[in-house]
């Protein structure tokens, strides 16, 4: 902060006094020439070195009155460039808490001044922004101009975009921060890249934006692709086909497998698993047994009674 330079009272007072008895009446010099005689009499110095500071050039701080010299030795800063003393008769421009003489404020490139200029600092260097730009500053990707530095730029994979030019290729509109998609090097914003790349879901006829199905060459959402019957959803899990429609494991065999006689829950044959099938009837292997003796009848020979089958040691008793 300058400070306006006071310039103290002086001279005799008998210099003053006359002065005023020539202008005034005589009963108005007394009671002026009093109030003056008093207030030359008293002191006036420099806080620092105790100087007088009538007739001397000084400087008020917090009400305080320094002389010139002393208020340089004690508050002025030096400049960063050339080091020597800021007066403080002169211009002290700062910034960052550093100081500099007016003349001394220059871009470290093209050494013009930068007192009434933007600027920017590189490795605690000033540059003008002409001088930064053309050093450090990066190229648009679409208009290939500079990007200027304090200005607001999109970057993405090592590219930089004003940003105005980080547009949709497709609408033309800015993407700013919202979602997008990078397709053969162009960026698409969500909307426009679902209306023109995106596989529609065969169940609801819509984009496919996150990962989905693909079954018998023709994409599902995950949440779409179930089963027909209880709805579960069906990715990653075991399933079966009918009729072009998909099935859960226990629908499929609740709805369409065969039923065994013997405990009347399905025979699904998924797995590799064995059953028996006798005149239009089917057990599970291990379902397959003597009605009276509970033998295993799998590989054996057998006799009919009724809806019943029975060993052939059992036989013998009817």
């Amino acid at each position: 902060m300058v400070l306006d330079l006071v310039r103290a009272p002086s001279g005799p007072i008998r210099e003053y006094t006359i002065c005023i008895c020539v202008i005034f009446t005589v009963l108005l010099f007394v009671s002026i020439a009093q109030k003056l005689f008093v207030n030359m009499t008293e002191r006036y110095d420099c806080t620092e070195c105790n100087n007088s500071l009538y007739g001397q050039k000084y400087i008020l701080r917090e009400a305080e009155p320094f002389c010139i010299t002393c208020y340089d030795s004690l508050f002025s800063h030096n400049c960063e460039v050339c080091h020597d003393l800021i007066a403080c008769t002169g211009k002290d421009l700062s910034y960052n808490g550093r100081h500099w003489h007016s003349e001394c404020f220059l871009c470290f490139k093209c050494n013009k001044s930068l007192a009434d200029r933007p600027f920017t600092t590189k490795d605690d260097l000033l540059m003008c922004t002409d001088c930064y730009s053309s050093e450090y500053s990066s190229k648009c990707h679409a208009c290939l101009k500079t990007i200027m530095p304090g200005s607001k730029k999109m970057e993405h994979k090592g590219n930089s975009w004003h940003e105005n030019c980080f547009t949709c290729n497709h609408c033309q509109q800015p993407i700013g921060t919202r979602s997008f998609v990078l397709k053969d090097s162009n960026n698409y914003c969500l909307s426009c890249y679902e209306k023109q790349f995106a596989l529609q879901c065969v169940q609801c006829k819509k984009p496919i934006t996150t990962a989905g199905v693909n079954y018998r060459d023709q994409p599902w959402h995950k949440e779409c692709f179930a089963c027909i019957g209880c709805k579960e959803l069906l990715a990653g899990k075991r399933f079966t086909s009918r009729d072009n429609f998909a099935y859960c494991f226990d629908c499929f065999c609740q709805l369409f497998a065969k039923k065994c006689v013997a405990c009347t829950t399905p025979i699904s044959g998924l797995g590799g698993s064995k059953y028996i099938s006798f005149e239009q009837r089917q057990w599970h292997n291990n379902c397959f047994n003597c009605k009276k003796c509970s033998a295993s009848l799998v590989g054996r020979g057998f006799l009919t009674s009724n809806d019943d089958i029975i060993c052939p040691d059992c036989g013998k008793d009817f």
